[in-house]
């Protein structure tokens, strides 16, 4: 589990104690909207340093936000040149955000299981290039978080609250 406190902001955000305002939220609320978010803002760095944002279709499953590019793209050819990379889900009033570094999912098994969901989620068929399981599955990529940040806007400083997750 993550070890969870308020996040460092400069003090004219007016963070409250963990303990005033709504205080604290838990895990479970920021994944649960991470499960239920049908799009996620991914944001990249392009290797001049500017930033590059675009909407991607996902599926937050074992405890990390899976999507898929094609490595040709630009968020897939600055993915390659830094893995470093932040998520957003589309609400501003229940903010959720993390943080990490992207990597390639190459088991087959594991993709299985995300296809499936993904096709549920979406209602379109994913799986191998070749049906037959010969060729490669699309490029898909997984975002395990080492910091996430999130708050209820309508209670900032009372419920800003950041997780900080074990390196595995």
């Amino acid at each position: 589990m993550p070890t969870v406190d308020r996040p460092a902001m400069a003090a004219g955000y007016g963070l409250l104690p963990a303990s005033e305002g709504k205080g604290l939220l838990p895990w479970s609320w920021a994944s649960e909207r991470l499960e239920r978010s049908r799009n996620y803002w991914i944001v990249t760095t392009r290797p001049d340093g500017r930033p590059h944002v675009m909407p991607v279709w996902g599926v937050w499953m074992e405890g990390a936000v899976y999507f898929g590019t094609d490595p040709a793209s630009v968020k897939g050819r600055n993915l390659a040149a830094n893995p470093a990379i932040a998520v957003h889900l589309e609400s501003g009033d229940e903010a959720v955000v993390l943080e990490g570094v992207a990597e390639a999912v190459t088991d087959r098994s594991t993709l299985a299981r995300l296809y499936q969901l993904y096709g549920a989620k979406y209602d379109i068929a994913l799986g191998p290039q070749n049906p037959e399981g010969a060729g490669d599955y699309p490029y898909t990529l997984r975002l395990r978080p080492r910091r996430a940040l999130a708050w209820l806007e309508s209670d900032f400083p009372g419920t800003a609250t950041r997780w900080r997750f074990p390196a595995e």
